[in-house]
């Protein structure tokens, strides 16, 4: 039991839940005693903390929670208290003030509390009597990484001191901090311990200076974030937005000449544009979307731009960026005066006409488009006077919502650029405790040096430099690049700018990145700049690194080495689908990558937080959300299914029956609320987000899908199973004959007998679908619905697809095919197949494995795009597959007290390995194959109390040595 909280919540004075402010907190004590037995400190914040004692840094947290039952940490601190001393506790907050996809927006708060004990005990808790400031070097208004993260990172190391945490600052100036109220309070109606590790912090360093070039890029940049400035109340949910309206601003100009405007948003907020009252026609545009460019003249003084900003949108950000030569010097002001506005908007929004807030994909709400005002427009503004007459619809933008500098622009792109090779001494810069790297600077242009970590990887970038004040450093990291291509990460900006105080100085960020490369972009340098020891802390749950996996086959090693590798960097405090683009944590995926770390790592508190997360989704949707904890409430139906599938996987990995029969509960839940959907017909019927595979698979968003179909009737016989260990024996039968309907109905309604396969769905106004894909070929064969006659024809197509059927589009998809092909024994087919498009990785660099294979829609536009994501867990199925079925380790009963191993060669000489024992320990297998002699050799160890069952291939003479290991 923990003890009763004395600390109470504190916070600084303005708003409840201001838009993205880092707020410090202090509390210097004195211990009078000399000698300290113990001490331990308990900590959470809203939205996330980094914790400081005595200067030292002691941790980041917490770990993403719902706002109802919001973890804390807790730090045994002992040994760094200073008896007889005065001792600091410092806390930099990150609060948020808008809603992600793995946080829900609740309201600025620090609680904390450090207990310790000599000859006695004594507390130091959050009161009124904390010292507290926001942190005046951070800029609250950088601009929105993603709509599933929050904000890029923007310091002045001169206008705060980095110090401020250490025992001697004086924070005099300091504002005692405000009580908000106890433990209990409202969001935060309930805390809770931290239920897993804290995570790893482990420092690596780049190989490399891969380029260096001096580079010339927009004279004048701006970030609108146009979501939240218009759509008042956005930044309380992360759901996307449709609306009609404008931004306008103004580009003063010290004399007429030409200029270049560009647009790098990701597809959003740019359907239209004019200038000075001339509507700039699509056929002026060019750039690849989402880069939009337009070659303009400007005139002298103020240029009126007027932006259609109309859409779909989920981020909602605008990014302007204008060029013009140096000659030319650019403003951004405001098109209207007031003269009582001391700090005026360069930008004002005409509208909205019309929104709507879609909840999900499902939400098929239509946007009046059609508003008379919003068509007239355009067409009608031909000078900022003419704004005046919109006045009902006219307001200026806070400024909160500006960003005066848009530094993924200046960093993606180049007026000019001209490399150079990179002299010796700039390799310092990577060598740990080296001499510093010198920077060349170039008159007229920035310079770019660009680092290469030798893979990707996820943390806190640091970094050392020393520069004159006001040099700005840009750092812009992205996951993949070739000699003539680098593939800029439009939709993400992880971005840094990092202005320098004068002299050598140290800055580690607070932010979590996933890149390989960093690109750093000196700027503004009046005298040499030198950077030391730039490195990231990478961060992950805390792993040993007990799987392993080498065989005959080097080309299957480096593909298993890669699995590995990205299945670490996407767990975190949940597993995520990756380190970069999101870092949410999808329902779904997490099935798969639970399975693919059990075969490397064996660790389950990881797991057992992803299962328990997902159910406090349900006052979101009672069919469970498709990525929690998150302000989008978004439902999935089959990654619903996949989480209680995990569940009894968890109970089959463990043996743990306690957890079981609290999942059932919940799944229960939920599978009563998919039955209401169950239609006439005693089909599943939903409106939804009815995904499987990125491919063109006929899955709509409405209507009845065939694999969705099958997986619930998966689904279901998992709910009887976890019913049965419950003693929900009633229930359990229940969920047996649902089952058994949905199967029949299935084979009744989607069976094409002229074609001989399931169609994809049927829509809602009755048509069925004339599509047939391998993916709902493969879920049939795996989820058992293809019976008879058949089952052997779905099982041909399984291991020869037809070439007229849809192909699997995605690695994700890949995983259940090789499920479906191991239920088979075709283990050579998944081989085949790992070697086909894992290779392909393999052969364009990959470090890790992406998100999807090449060519897949959205990259048809630019062949040089292999993929979005370069480092997706989802796709880590190899090195799962290789320990199960290559080496041929498997399960055959609960807790793993019963082992199989049943190697397949399939061409390969020799396999060994190792695969994690859940009670401890591994099942190490080693295998020899004399295809001359036929003979077979196999080695086993495995721990005691272990059941073990051998199967040698067919036609093989085997010798077997087994080893049983006693535990410690």
């Amino acid at each position: 039991m923990s003890r009763e909280w004395q600390a109470q919540w504190i916070w600084g004075d303005g708003e409840e839940s201001p838009r993205n402010e880092w707020r410090c907190f202090r509390k210097t004590f004195e211990i009078h005693e000399n000698d300290i037995r113990s001490g331990s400190l308990r900590i959470t914040a809203d939205s996330r903390y980094v914790l400081f004692l005595n200067g030292t840094q002691l941790g980041r947290g917490p770990v993403r929670s719902w706002p109802s039952e919001l973890s804390y940490d807790t730090y045994e601190v002992g040994h760094l208290l200073k008896p007889g001393e005065k001792n600091t506790i410092a806390a930099l907050v990150l609060h948020f003030g808008v809603s992600t996809f793995y946080y829900l927006r609740g309201r600025g708060g620090l609680l904390i509390e450090l207990e310790y004990a000599g000859s006695t005990r004594e507390i130091v808790a959050s009161d009124a009597s904390w010292q507290t400031s926001r942190h005046n070097g951070h800029h609250p208004r950088s601009p929105r990484t993603t709509c599933q993260q929050a904000f890029a990172e923007y310091i002045d190391a001169s206008a705060w001191d980095g110090e401020w945490m250490r025992e001697d600052y004086d924070d005099s100036d300091w504002r005692n901090a405000i009580v908000l109220g106890p433990v209990g309070m409202e969001p935060w109606t309930t805390v809770k311990p931290r239920d897993i590790p804290m995570l790893t912090d482990e420092a690596v360093y780049p190989v490399r200076v891969s380029s260096l070039a001096k580079v010339r890029s927009f004279s004048l940049t701006a970030t609108v974030d146009v979501r939240n400035a218009l759509m008042v109340g956005s930044e309380d949910h992360a759901n996307a937005i449709q609306f009609t309206g404008f931004v306008a601003t103004s580009v003063r100009a010290s004399q007429a000449g030409k200029a270049t405007l560009g647009f790098l948003a990701s597809g959003e907020c740019l359907r239209a544009l004019s200038l000075n009252g001339e509507i700039v026609t699509d056929d002026r545009l060019y750039g690849s979307a989402p880069e939009r460019y337009v070659d303009v003249d400007l005139l002298q003084g103020d240029n009126l731009l007027l932006i259609d900003v109309s859409g779909s949108i989920h981020t909602g950000k605008l990014q302007i960026g204008v060029y013009a030569e140096d000659c030319i010097e650019l403003e951004l002001t405001s098109p209207l005066r007031f003269p009582d506005s001391h700090e005026q908007s360069a930008f004002w929004a005409v509208g909205p006409f019309d929104y709507v807030m879609l909840i999900d994909h499902q939400d098929n709400r239509k946007l009046d488009s059609e508003h008379p005002v919003y068509l007239n427009l355009l067409k009608s503004v031909k000078t900022a006077v003419d704004l005046n007459s919109y006045g009902q619809w006219l307001r200026p933008i806070d400024r909160k919502y500006i960003s005066e500098a848009d530094v993924f622009s200046l960093c993606v792109w180049r007026k000019e650029q001209v490399k150079f090779a990179v002299p010796s001494q700039l390799q310092n810069a990577v060598i740990p405790n080296a001499q510093a790297g010198i920077v060349p600077t170039y008159e007229g242009f920035d310079t770019e040096l660009v680092l290469d970590f030798g893979k990707e990887y996820s943390g806190y970038l640091t970094f050392e430099v020393e520069a004159s004040e006001g040099t700005i450093l840009d750092g812009y990291g992205l996951e993949y690049m070739t000699d003539t291509y680098r593939q800029d990460t439009f939709g993400l900006d992880h971005t840094i700018r990092y202005v320098c105080k004068s002299g050598r100085q140290f800055h580690e960020s607070p932010i979590r990145r996933g890149f390989r490369y960093m690109a750093f972009n000196v700027r503004n340098a009046k005298s040499p700049v030198r950077i030391y020891n730039v490195k990231i802390i990478q961060s992950n749950y805390p792993v040993a690194e007990i799987g392993r996996f080498e065989c005959s086959d080097p080309l299957l090693n480096d593909i298993w080495e890669i699995s590995r590798h990205t299945t670490k960097l996407c767990m975190e405090d949940t597993f995520v689908d990756c380190p970069a683009y999101e870092q949410a944590f999808w329902v779904g995926d997490s099935r798969n990558e639970a399975l693919v770390s059990n075969y490397l790592y064996g660790v389950q508190d990881i797991v057992k937080r992803c299962l328990r997360l997902v159910p406090g989704s349900k006052h979101q949707s009672p069919l469970y959300a498709d990525q929690v904890p998150s302000g989008w409430n978004s439902v999935i139906p089959n990654w619903t299914f996949f989480w209680a599938i995990a569940c009894r996987e968890y109970y089959e990995q463990t043996a743990d029956k306690a957890f079981a029969i609290e999942m059932y509960a919940h799944i229960r839940y939920t599978l009563n609320h998919y039955l209401l959907k169950i239609d006439d017909n005693g089909l599943f019927n939903v409106k939804g987000w009815n995904l499987l595979d990125w491919s063109p698979i006929d899955q709509p968003n409405d209507g009845i899908v065939t694999h969705q179909n099958m997986f619930l009737v998966q689904t279901l016989r998992c709910a009887a199973e976890m019913g049965r260990l419950a003693g929900e024996d009633a229930e359990s039968s229940r969920f047996d004959q649902a089952a058994i309907r949905l199967d029949n109905a299935i084979n009744t309604h989607l069976w094409d007998d002229e074609k001989q396969a399931y169609i994809d769905c049927i829509h809602p106004d009755g048509r069925r679908s004339g599509v047939l894909s391998m993916q709902t070929q493969v879920v049939a064969s795996l989820t058992g619905v293809a019976r008879g006659d058949r089952k052997e024809t779905i099982d041909r197509y399984v291991t020869s697809p037809p070439k007229h059927f849809v192909q699997i589009g995605s690695p994700f998809m890949s995983f259940f095919y090789y499920e479906a092909l191991g239920k088979l024994g075709e283990i050579g087919l998944i081989l085949e197949d790992i070697r086909k498009n894992y290779g392909n990785m393999i052969d364009h660099g990959a470090t890790t494995c992406w998100e999807q294979y090449p060519n897949f829609v959205e990259n048809r536009a630019n062949p040089d795009m292999l993929t979005r994501s370069h480092c997706h867990a989802w796709s880590s199925a190899p090195a799962y597959f290789l320990g199960k079925e290559v080496l041929g380790i498997k399960s055959l009963a609960p807790g793993w007290s019963s082992v199989e191993v049943s190697p397949a060669p399939n061409g390969l000489g020799w396999a060994r390995g190792s695969v994690p024992h859940p009670d401890g320990g591994t099942i190490d297998v080693s295998w020899t194959v004399n295809e001359s002699s036929k003979s077979f050799k196999l080695s086993v160890a495995y721990p005691e109390g272990v059941s073990l069952q051998i199967q040698i291939p067919d036609g093989y003479e085997a010798e077997i040595e087994q080893t049983v290991l006693p535990q410690a």
